[in-house]
C-alpha cells in the first residue's frame, strides 16, 4: 500500500510541478527529479523497490512509442547520418572512453566489466532530451537531431552492455566479433518485427469501431511489440520505434476525431509516464547513497570524472561531425555550427536507460555500488545541471534565434492548405450561390489564423435574424447545407495536402502534424454544428 501511495503521490507532484516548470522557466523533468530526491531524504517516505529487470520494459516502450510517433520516414531519411554517426559510431566511441576512465580509476577490474559500466553510460536518453530540451526553445531541427540519436543508440549499447555482463559472470572476455554479428541480428531482426508489428497494428485499428478502444489499442501495442522482441533477442527499442513510426505514417489519414482523441491519450499517458520515471530516479538517491556506504564520496568524485569524459567525448564528436557538414554543404542536418556543437553537447542527457542498466547489475559484480554511484553522477551532470542551464544557455547563444524559420515553415505549410482548399472552393463557384462560395473563401482566407480555426466559424458570423431571414429560412438551410458540404470538400483537400507534405523529405513531421491538428479542429467544429443543425 504505501508503494501504491508513492506511485499516486508522484502523479500528483508531477501535474503540480508541469506547472512550476512553466512559471519558473525550469524544465519539468529535472525539477521533479530534484523535488522527488529531496523527498526521498524525509522520514516516513518509502522506497519503491522496482525489480531492476521490470523497470525498461515498463516505461521504456510507451515513451519510446510517444517520442517515434511524432516522427515519419522521411525524417529517418533526412537523419540517417545523425544514426549512423551518433546513435552507433559515438556511443561506441564513448563506450570505449568511459571504460578505459573505469579501468583507470577502479583498480584490479577486468575489461568486461568496465565495459559494462561504459555502455551503461554511453547512450543519451530521448526522453530527457523530449521532455527537457524542446520546451527551452530549441530549434525543432536540432531537437529532431537529438530525438533520432536517442532513438537508437540504446540497441547498440544494450548489446554492448549484456555482453559484458555475460562474460564478467562467466569470468572470460568479450568476444568482439561475435557481439557485433548479435548486434547486426538484434537490429535487423528487430527492423523487421517492427514493420510486420505496425502493419498489423494498422489493420486491427482499422477494425475497431469504437474510438477509444482504438486509442486503448495503441497502448498496448508497443508493450507487446517491446517484449516480443526480447523473446527472439533482438532490440525491444528498435522494434517499437519502426513500429510507432509505421502507425503513425496510417494515423495521419484517420477521421480528425481519432487523430485528436490520439494526441489528447498519449499526450496524457507521456506525462505521467514520464513523470514517475523521473520521479522514481529521484527516489533512488536516497538508496543509493545507503548502499554506497562510507566510500560514497570517492565515488561521486569518480562519477564526476566519468560526466566530464562524457561530456569531452561528445563534444569532440559533435565537432567533427560539424566540420563534416559543412564540407558537405548540408544545412538540413545538425550540428551545422559551432552554436548549435555546445547546445548539443549540453543536451547529451542520460536517464531512465543508463539508471536502470546500472540498477540492473548483477549483486555479485564487482564494483557494483560504485557502478551504481557514478551513474547517478552522470544523471546529475548530464541531465540536471544542462537542464537547469539549458534556458540561460540558449539564450546566451542565440540559438532560439533560429525558430523564427521554422514559425514560417509551419506558416508556409499552413498556406499550402489553404490554397488547397481555395481551389475547391473555387472550383464549386458555378455551381453554387456565390453567398455560400463568398462565406466559405472567406473562411478558408483567414485559415492561418490561429484562433479563428481553433474555435471554428462555420455559419461566418451571420448576425441576427431579421423578418426577411424568417421568410426564407427554408432557402438558407438550403445554402447552409451546400455551404457546409463545400466546407468539408474544401477540408479534405487541405487536409490532404498537409498528409502529403508530412511524408516530404526535409518536411518536419511535428510541423506537419501541427498544421493537421488546426484543421481537425475545425472540422471537429463543423461536424458539432452540422449535429446540431
Amino acid at each position: 500500500m504505501d508503494q501504491l501511495l508513492v506511485v499516486i503521490g508522484l502523479m500528483l507532484v508531477t501535474v503540480l510541478v508541469v506547472g512550476l516548470g512553466d512559471r519558473f522557466d525550469v524544465p519539468w523533468p529535472v525539477l521533479l527529479t530534484l523535488v522527488a530526491g529531496a523527498a526521498a531524504f524525509l522520514p516516513g517516505i518509502p522506497h519503491v523497490a522496482l525489480e531492476p529487470e521490470l523497470i525498461l520494459p515498463i516505461f521504456l516502450p510507451p515513451l519510446l512509442w510517444a517520442l517515434a510517433r511524432r516522427t515519419s520516414w522521411s525524417m529517418f531519411r533526412a537523419h540517417w547520418q545523425v544514426i549512423a554517426f551518433h546513435s552507433i559510431g559515438l556511443v561506441v566511441l564513448t563506450t570505449v572512453a568511459v571504460t578505459w576512465t573505469a579501468w583507470i580509476l577502479l583498480p584490479g577490474i577486468a575489461v568486461a566489466a568496465a565495459i559494462a559500466i561504459g555502455a551503461m553510460a554511453a547512450p543519451p536518453d530521448p526522453v530527457a532530451v523530449e521532455a527537457v530540451a524542446e520546451p527551452v526553445g530549441i530549434p525543432r531541427r536540432i531537437v529532431s537531431a537529438l530525438q533520432t540519436e536517442g532513438l537508437f543508440n540504446d540497441a547498440a549499447a544494450l548489446v554492448a552492455f549484456q555482453a559484458a555482463i555475460a562474460a564478467t559472470v562467466a569470468g572470460r572476455d568479450v568476444d568482439y566479433g561475435l557481439e557485433g554479428l548479435e548486434f547486426l541480428y538484434t537490429a535487423g531482426a528487430a527492423v523487421v518485427l517492427g514493420f510486420v508489428a505496425g502493419w498489423l497494428a494498422n489493420w486491427v485499428t482499422v477494425h475497431i469501431v469504437d474510438g477509444i478502444g482504438r486509442a486503448g489499442f495503441t497502448l498496448v501495442v508497443p508493450f507487446v511489440v517491446y517484449l516480443l522482441a526480447e523473446e527472439i533477442h533482438a532490440s525491444g527499442v528498435i522494434a517499437v520505434v519502426i513500429a510507432a513510426v509505421q502507425v503513425a505514417s496510417s494515423e495521419a489519414a484517420l477521421d480528425p476525431e481519432d487523430r485528436l482523441a490520439s494526441s489528447s491519450f498519449w499526450g496524457v499517458a507521456e506525462l505521467m509516464v514520464t513523470g514517475l520515471a523521473f520521479g522514481l530516479i529521484g527516489l533512488d538517491f536516497r538508496q543509493i547513497i545507503e548502499d554506497a556506504g562510507a566510500d560514497v564520496w570517492t565515488m561521486v568524485w569518480h562519477g564526476v570524472i566519468v560526466g566530464l569524459v562524457l561530456l569531452a567525448v561528445r563534444f569532440v564528436w559533435m565537432w567533427l561531425t560539424s566540420v563534416y557538414l559543412r564540407k558537405r554543404g548540408d544545412g538540413t542536418a545538425a550540428p551545422a555550427s559551432m552554436r548549435e556543437v555546445v547546445v548539443m553537447t549540453w543536451c547529451g542527457m542520460r536517464g531512465l536507460v543508463t539508471l536502470a542498466l546500472a540498477l540492473s547489475l548483477p549483486a555479485d559484480f564487482p564494483y557494483r555500488s560504485e557502478a551504481v554511484v557514478i551513474a547517478a553522477m552522470v544523471l546529475v551532470m548530464s541531465m540536471i545541471l544542462p537542464g537547469l542551464t539549458l534556458p540561460w544557455l540558449v539564450r546566451t547563444l542565440g540559438v532560439s534565434d533560429v525558430a523564427d524559420a521554422e514559425a514560417k515553415a509551419e506558416a508556409g505549410l499552413a498556406h499550402r492548405a489553404r490554397t488547397a482548399a481555395l481551389g475547391v472552393v473555387a472550383g464549386a463557384s458555378d455551381s453554387l450561390p456565390p453567398e455560400v462560395v463568398t462565406r466559405v473563401r472567406a473562411l478558408y482566407e483567414r485559415m492561418t489564423d490561429e484562433d479563428h480555426v481553433a474555435h471554428g466559424d462555420p455559419e461566418g458570423r451571420a448576425g441576427d435574424h431579421t423578418q426577411e431571414y424568417n421568410e426564407h429560412v427554408q432557402a438558407l438551410v438550403r445554402r447552409r447545407r451546400e455551404m457546409l458540404e463545400l466546407q468539408q470538400s474544401a477540408l479534405e483537400a487541405a487536409r490532404a495536402e498537409v498528409v502529403r507534405a508530412r511524408s516530404e523529405r526535409g518536411q518536419d513531421p511535428q510541423v506537419a502534424d501541427r498544421v493537421l491538428e488546426r484543421l481537425d479542429r475545425l472540422a471537429s467544429a463543423n461536424d458539432t454544428f452540422t449535429a446540431r443543425h
